[in-house]
């Protein structure tokens, strides 16, 4: 029988401290499961860790790192560029071969049950929501860390009744809930978090443009204030939205691409290439943060390239007109989630 193999992307709220980071990934270092990428950013003081393999083990392998990670990382003391809620901001669970959603979300309630043991406000979202209001991330985390306490008190602004409370877990703003943040379990598609780079240290062009291109679209303002109304995005099924990268003086639109077969890389990347154009500044690369199918390079490598070449020669097409190699190294062998996997079974 095929081995029904899963992913889980947890992103935590650590970016700076290597040998904090290191102990929660090598808690998640157990038989049946290949850590596939740790990629740290000092400037979101984000961590994007993914690992892969068969369904029960990668769930107990988030279990530990969870457990972990709320062991390790205090958000009281937290600080980045990146929106979360806490310790443990968003930890999804995707199918890759031979699973289906509903496996992943029998997994994401699952490990949600098991960490609301340790009394801390654990939150469902994405398949594994329990209704629809509390399906999207952007949605169920706003206000972030430093909205929880007015959410626990029922004095947000900023939540209806809806998506307020956690599901599972502590519902009193207590020191428990102060140290781990609300933490955020769930399954989800394939997601690209894709960065565009732009040659400017200042982000407003990028905070404009992400505005422009993400799907919600922006609000406008009638000249007197008193009306406004919302205009759609540029793109398809993506959330985007600028920040600094003052370790690279630059700044960047920030994306997730929620569905890559209908705004893909290489379409998101020329379109912000071409408002970069229309306000005088330019692209400098690009960064693609956790691991990426295979079909999304081929697809950009053919946009670029034409037909009639190698996987291999597509690959490098992809990184070299994305620039995905201009703020660190991009080793597809490592990268493309098809490869990675192919390299732990060598």
């Amino acid at each position: 029988m095929a081995k029904q193999i899963v992913e889980c992307v947890p992103n935590i709220s650590e970016g700076r401290d290597i040998d904090k980071i290191n102990r929660i990934v090598d808690a998640a270092r157990i038989d049946g499961v290949k850590i596939l990428g740790v990629e740290p950013d000092p400037d979101y003081n984000r961590t994007v860790i993914t690992f892969a393999g068969t369904m029960n083990e990668v769930e107990q392998a988030a279990i530990r790192l969870i457990r972990k990670a709320i062991e390790e990382i205090d958000m009281r003391t937290h600080s980045g560029e990146h929106p979360r809620m806490g310790c443990v901001d968003v930890c999804p669970f995707i199918p890759i071969s031979h699973s289906t959603m509903d496996d992943c979300v029998n997994i994401a309630q699952r490990v949600a049950r098991e960490i609301a043991q340790l009394d801390v406000p654990v939150f469902l979202y994405g398949f594994a929501a329990a209704h629809e209001e509390r399906r999207l991330l952007s949605k169920l985390r706003k206000g972030e860390y430093e909205g929880l306490e007015a959410r626990f008190a029922n004095t947000s602004t900023e939540h209806q009744e809806s998506t307020r409370m956690p599901d599972l877990g502590s519902q009193i703003w207590n020191g428990s809930s102060q140290k781990s943040g609300g933490i955020t379990i769930g399954a989800r598609d394939i997601l690209l978090a894709y960065n565009v780079n732009i040659d400017d240290a200042d982000p407003k062009v990028a905070q404009k443009i992400g505005s422009l291109v993400r799907s919600s679209g922006r609000l406008i303002k009638s000249s007197d204030g008193e009306r406004k109304f919302r205009t759609k995005g540029l793109l398809l099924h993506v959330q985007g939205m600028g920040v600094p990268l003052e370790s690279h003086n630059i700044s960047q639109v920030s994306m997730n691409l929620q569905n890559y077969r209908i705004t893909n890389l290489h379409h998101a990347f020329d379109c912000i290439e071409s408002l970069c154009k229309d306000m005088n500044r330019e692209t400098k690369g690009s960064e693609l943060v956790g691991l990426v199918p295979l079909d999304a390079m081929l697809e950009a490598g053919k946009w670029y390239a034409g037909e009639g070449l190698t996987d291999e020669a597509y690959i490098a097409t992809a990184i070299e007109r994305l620039g995905l190699d201009s703020i660190g190294p991009f080793n597809p062998k490592e990268r493309i989630i098809e490869w990675a996997l192919q390299e732990g079974e060598e």
